[in-house]
């Protein structure tokens, strides 16, 4: 039975390092390392030199995207989480969906919307900011032409159909 905890509870730790890539080192750690420890990227790209970035999203119910960089030969450049200030505020008006995706990785498919009247698609993003506090950014693009139009924050409040548990 002890023996069944600890496995489970090793599992669960195993799990949890996975989460932000934990234990992987830039400059060492190699592309079978990180898939071995984060999983299957929700997206990947190739760059001329041969370099590699795969995205590696933890929600829609979670607040990080982790970004990792590959070098040519295989090695772990980087791994960081872009959904920050500094990442979403790189967003600017004129750059197309393939930049935000770059930049951000998918947003949250549930929360995104199409609205005929004004021909505009939003896309939408969780994270954290400050002292815990969850938000979302939404990226407005003209749907015609796949630009950004602009971008805003909305602190995410609780829900009052959500339980509330002392």
């Amino acid at each position: 039975m002890l023996r069944a905890l600890a496995a489970g509870m090793a599992l669960l730790l195993a799990g949890c390092a996975a989460y932000e890539g934990r234990g992987l080192r830039p400059g060492e750690s190699r592309a079978e390392e990180v898939l071995a420890v984060m999983g299957t990227p929700a997206m990947s790209w190739q760059d001329a030199d041969g370099s590699r970035q795969l995205a590696y999203p933890r929600g829609p119910a979670g607040f990080h995207t982790y970004m990792v960089r590959l070098a040519a030969d295989g090695r772990m450049i980087s791994v960081e989480n872009v959904l920050d200030l500094p990442h979403l505020a790189a967003v600017k008006p004129g750059l197309d969906k393939a930049a935000v995706l770059r930049l951000l990785g998918p947003p949250d498919a549930a929360m995104t919307a199409y609205y005929r009247e004004r021909d505009e698609l939003a896309w939408d993003w969780r994270f954290i900011e400050g002292f815990s506090e969850p938000m979302r950014m939404i990226v407005l693009f003209d749907a015609t032409a796949g630009t950004v139009r602009g971008s805003f924050y909305l602190l995410e409040l609780p829900s009052f159909a959500d339980p509330i548990t002392p």
